[in-house]
C-alpha cells in the first residue's frame, strides 16, 4: 500500500525510519537464529518469519521507507544478540524473543496515538492487531514453557545489587586501609555476608508473598471460581538464585584485588563494564529506556564509590583507623 509522501509527514521522521529498521532487524534475527534452531523453536521462528515479512512490507510501503540496510548499531545488536542466543541455546532465544516483543509493543503503541483518529487509522488497527494477537500466540504460549519472569528477575536483581554495595565497600576500604590484603579480606567477607542477607531477605520476601497468594487460591476454591495456580518457583530456588547472583556481582569489583589491584581506579573501570552490560540486558528484556537505566547505574555507582571512599578517608584521617 503507497501512503504518499502527505501521509508520512503525519508521523515523526525518527519515530518511522525506527519502526522501519526495527522490522527489518527483527526479520533478520529471526532468520539467522532460525539456522542453529532446532525442534519446536525452529518452527516457532519459522511461523515468525513469515508473519514478520509481511509486516515489514506493509511498514515499508505505509511510511514509504524501503529501507533493507541495518545501520552499524543496529548491526552491533545483531551480533551480539545472535552470539547471545548461541551461548544460551533456546531458553536465550526464547528470552530475546520475549523483549523483542515487549520493544515492539512501545514502537506500535507510539504509532497508534498518531494514527487511531486519522482516515488510515482502520490499516493500522488491523496491522496492529496482527502484530498483538499473532505474535502473542506465537511467542508467548511458547516462551511461558521454556522460562519463568521471576528467575530472570531474581538473576539480575542479585548481579546489580551485590555490584553495587561492594564497589561501594570496597572503595572505603581502599581509602581506609594500607594493604591489598586488607582490603581483599574485608571485601570478601562483606561479600559473603551481603549474598547470605539477600538471600535470606528473597527468601523471607517470596514466602510471604506465597503464604498471601496460597490463601487467595485456596479461598477461590471454595467459592468454586477455579483452582488456581501455584507459583512454580519457591522461595527456597528463588533465595539461592539471588545469593548467587549476588556473590557474582559482588565478585567482579574485588576480582581485581585478588589478582593485585593497587588501586579502586581498576575495580571502578570493570565495576563500569559489567553494569553497562547489565543495564542493556535489564532495560532491553523489560523494554525501558537502554541509555536511561544505563545512566542512572552509573551515577548510582559513582556517587556509591564518592561516597564511600570519602568516608574511608574519614575513618582513617579523623578516627585513626588504620590497618
Amino acid at each position: 500500500m503507497q501512503t504518499g509522501n502527505k501521509i508520512n509527514n503525519s508521523v515523526p521522521t525518527k519515530l518511522a525510519h525506527n519502526l522501519v529498521l526495527n522490522e527489518v532487524f527483527d526479520l533478520a534475527l529471526y532468520k539467522r537464529i532460525a539456522e542453529f534452531a532446532s525442534g519446536e523453536t525452529k518452527a516457532m521462528l519459522e511461523k515468525l518469519i513469515e508473519v514478520e515479512t509481511e509486516h515489514v512490507k506493509f511498514w515499508q510501503s505505509f511510511f514509504n521507507l524501503p529501507l533493507n540496510k541495518l545501520d552499524f548499531g543496529r548491526r552491533v545488536k545483531f551480533l551480539f544478540l545472535v552470539f547471545f542466543a548461541r551461548v544460551f541455546g533456546e531458553r536465550g532465544i526464547h528470552l530475546l524473543l520475549e523483549a523483542i516483543e515487549i520493544h515492539g509493543i512501545r514502537n506500535y503503541l507510539s504509532v497508534w496515538e498518531i494514527y487511531k483518529n486519522h482516515p488510515l487509522g482502520g490499516a493500522v488497527r488491523g496491522v496492529l492487531n496482527d502484530e498483538f494477537k499473532h505474535e502473542e500466540e506465537i511467542v508467548s504460549k511458547s516462551v511461558s514453557r521454556k522460562i519463568h519472569p521471576e528467575r530472570v528477575r531474581d538473576i539480575f536483581l542479585g548481579l546489580n545489587d551485590g555490584l553495587v554495595e561492594i564497589i561501594g565497600a570496597v572503595s572505603g576500604f581502599f581509602a581506609a586501609f594500607q594493604t591489598t590484603t586488607a582490603v581483599l579480606v574485608a571485601s570478601l567477607t562483606v561479600a559473603v555476608a551481603g549474598s547470605i542477607s539477600m538471600a535470606a531477605a528473597a527468601f523471607a520476601a517470596l514466602n510471604s508473598e506465597r503464604e498471601v497468594e496460597d490463601v487467595a487460591t485456596r479461598k477461590k476454591r471454595f467459592l468454586d471460581e477455579g483452582n488456581g495456580e501455584f507459583p512454580q518457583t519457591s522461595p527456597a530456588s528463588s533465595a539461592l538464585v539471588v545469593g548467587i547472583s549476588y556473590f557474582l556481582g559482588a565478585s567482579v569489583p574485588v576480582l581485581p584485588v585478588l589478582f593485585g589491584a593497587q588501586s579502586i581506579w581498576v575495580s571502578v573501570i570493570a565495576a563500569l563494564i559489567v553494569i553497562i552490560l547489565i543495564s542493556y540486558f535489564v532495560a532491553f528484556l523489560s523494554g525501558v529506556s537502554i541509555i536511561r537505566r544505563i545512566t542512572i547505574n552509573v551515577v548510582i555507582i559513582a556517587v556509591a564509590v564518592g561516597v564511600t571512599y570519602g568516608a574511608g578517608l574519614l575513618a582513617k584521617n579523623v578516627f585513626g583507623i588504620n590497618i
